[in-house]
């Protein structure tokens, strides 16, 4: 029995010789080394210790199914988004640095990592719960609350300053794994591609002088590439069965330091030679995660891309939109459902969105800002009204309903619930492209002609989808429940051919945020997610990739008019080759094939672009640059 009741299953260990004394004077010691201040909910925690001490009785360890269950949870969605959260719980003072309370991560964090739960709202029950329970028992400081709920939301949230990163605190376990038996030691190299094992003593004045850079050298490059694959292992001889673990490595010396590969060792280091351990351990990297080739050019209109998404704004006189809503609704064949629909928009939606994005205000701040009470119904209502509508009306009469989830999707809130594609039916974002299919699959001139406008504004709502993370992922998901991937793309690469430029313009745009988003991907890998930030974790796709890339260099290769659509699609072609998996595999062939160095260079010459070529520097810059390092 446990304060938390009856087990509900029991597994038989094996037995021990070992006498109850011997055990005693062993717990003794660990008592130094599994302290409060230590504990981390996924890093080292109560399973860690029961690890330990089956190694210190039996040589063997606990079930990987126990042992694991941190990395299979992290291995999800939610697990990954919900990381940054958990290690904001458990953060301890840094030697010498000014205190700083530890806090929960902002409102739009928590949000997001509910989002990416398959029941977002128990996530969110569970997450205050947590919170609530580390601040009852002390562990975290009492925050400040300050009421930011979203358009979303079904009530207020309490928001709280971020502490990632802050000077006074650092994360108590997550970047050195605490070794003190054989057993503990196997089965960390099996759970790791790369590690490094640190021998050290209590006794041993040159291990107390590494040890700082040991640490940081953990901190350093477990939030890399390596991130999850890459271990810094800590031995003390003095604690536990120390000591045999270093016997079984031939370890006779402290500080020794030794290096892994896939669970073989490679080399070894003895003494408290800094620079050599820096050296050692990026050979050990490099070797386990050799660098992808784009890292060694030099590409200064590349790297000064941004990778925000390019969004519109820009909020419409809503009286205007409303009314020719209504009356291409009054022109319809009447039914009681859609009449009660045409009510629903007048008189709950329009308001909201006139008191939430004022055509005279910032949209953006406005998506920031608190929203009414008991949105969510309000959505789900929206949403069936939208599906009302849209069942009776042709998409060339739907642009000023498209328009008005166009700065909606803006809202934290809304694009949290469309992330979690809360409708059976289809969500609106989902009709919304099925009607563009529709439009741009037609071979009918005139229907293409009048679903000029339906097709730009829902390439205006598909971009701004990516100005939150979870919206992103949900877009460019292919294997998610809700994912938007195969039909996005599809809408995507037809209209980036359009006749009218603003509609290229604004596909070209979504390919933008598209490729931005990959890269951002790619980008934390390498570098690791942002304290705070939700993961995006593209899944990489090469047969995805690779009809982008012919997409936008076949669209390129079009574009003689707007020298804005050129710039789009070369940023979004740069951020789409630069450090893909699939670059030397796949795209260089490619790019060969489909010439495209002769195509980004011909926009730079005479009738290219406009009469001259494309005129602007940093566009030209940017095209000379794509063309000559990533098009070959």
């Amino acid at each position: 029995m446990s304060h938390h009741g009856k087990p509900l299953h029991i597994i038989d260990m094996g037995e021990t010789a070992i006498d109850e004394e011997t055990f005693n004077e062993y717990l003794a010691e660990m008592r130094n080394h599994y302290t409060a201040d230590k504990y981390h909910l996924l890093d080292f925690n109560c399973n860690s210790f029961t690890n330990d001490c089956i190694g210190f009785l039996t040589g063997g360890s606990i079930p990987s199914w126990i042992k694991d269950l941190p990395s299979d949870f992290l291995s999800t969605p939610f697990g990954a988004a919900l990381r940054p959260t958990i290690d904001a719980m458990f953060r301890r003072p840094v030697p010498g640095a000014a205190p700083a309370a530890p806090q929960m991560p902002a409102p739009e964090t928590l949000s997001a990592a509910a989002s990416a739960s398959p029941n977002p709202a128990l996530a969110s029950a569970l997450l205050q719960a947590v919170a609530s329970q580390a601040y009852s028992t002390g562990s975290l400081s009492a925050p400040t609350p300050a009421t930011v709920p979203s358009l979303g939301s079904t009530s207020s949230t309490n928001g709280y300053a971020n502490a990632n990163g802050s000077a006074g605190s650092s994360t108590v376990a997550g970047a050195i794994h605490m070794c003190t038996n054989p057993s503990s030691l196997h089965s960390l190299l099996q759970a790791h591609r790369a590690a490094v094992v640190f021998f050290t003593s209590p006794t041993c004045p040159p291990c107390r002088m590494i040890e700082p850079v040991f640490e940081d050298l953990a901190h350093q490059k477990t939030h890399g590439i390596g991130s999850g694959r890459v271990a810094f292992i800590k031995v003390d001889l003095a604690v536990g069965m120390g000591n045999q673990v270093a016997g079984e490595w031939g370890v006779r010396v402290t500080p020794t330091f030794l290096f892994f590969l896939d669970g073989k060792k490679l080399d070894e280091l003895k003494g408290a030679n800094a620079a050599e351990l820096r050296s050692q351990v990026d050979m050990l990297l490099y070797q386990a995660f050799p660098p992808h080739p784009h890292t060694t050019l030099s590409m200064p209109a590349v790297e000064a891309l941004s990778t925000h998404p390019i969004l519109f704004t820009q909020a419409p006189s809503w009286d205007t939109v409303s009314a020719k809503l209504a009356s291409f609704i009054d022109t319809a064949p009447s039914s009681p459902e859609l009449q009660t629909a045409k009510q629903a928009l007048t008189a709950a939606v329009v308001p909201l969105l006139k008191a939430r994005f004022p055509p005279s205000g910032s949209v953006m701040e406005a998506a920031k800002k608190p929203a009414l009470p008991a949105a969510a119904p309000l959505l789900n209502s929206w949403a069936a009204t939208t599906r009302t509508i849209a069942s009776v009306l042709s998409p060339s009469q739907l642009f000023p309903l498209v328009d008005m989830w166009r700065l909606a999707v803006l809202d934290n809130g809304v694009a949290n619930w469309l992330a979690t594609s809360p409708n059976p039916d289809p969500d609106p974002l989902q009709l919304f492209l099925d009607k563009a299919l529709e439009v741009s699959d037609s071979t009918d001139p005139t229907q293409k002609s009048s679903g000029r406008n339906y097709l730009l504004t829902v390439l205006r709502t598909l971009a701004n989808g990516f100005a939150h993370a979870a919206l992103s992922k949900t877009l460019l998901s292919r294997t998610s429940p809700g994912g938007k991937r195969a039909p996005l793309t599809r809408v995507v690469v037809s209209t980036l051919l359009h006749e009218d430029t603003a509609v290229r313009t604004a596909a070209a745009s979504v390919v933008f945020n598209v490729a931005a988003t990959l890269q951002k991907s790619r980008i934390e890998k390498v570098q690791g997610t942002a304290p705070g930030a939700v993961p995006i974790d593209v899944e990489e796709d090469e047969e995805w990739e690779v009809e982008l890339v012919s997409a936008v260099l076949e669209a390129i290769n079009n574009e003689t008019q707007s020298e804005e659509v050129v710039h789009r699609l070369t940023a979004a072609l740069a951020f789409l080759l630069r450090l893909s998996p699939f670059y030397e595999s796949q795209l260089a062939s490619l790019l060969e094939v489909l010439q495209s160095k002769e195509t980004l260079k011909g926009k730079l010459q005479k009738g290219g672009c406009g009469e001259n070529g494309v005129q602007k520097p940093e566009v030209r810059k940017l095209v000379e640059e794509v063309a000559e390092k990533l098009c070959v």
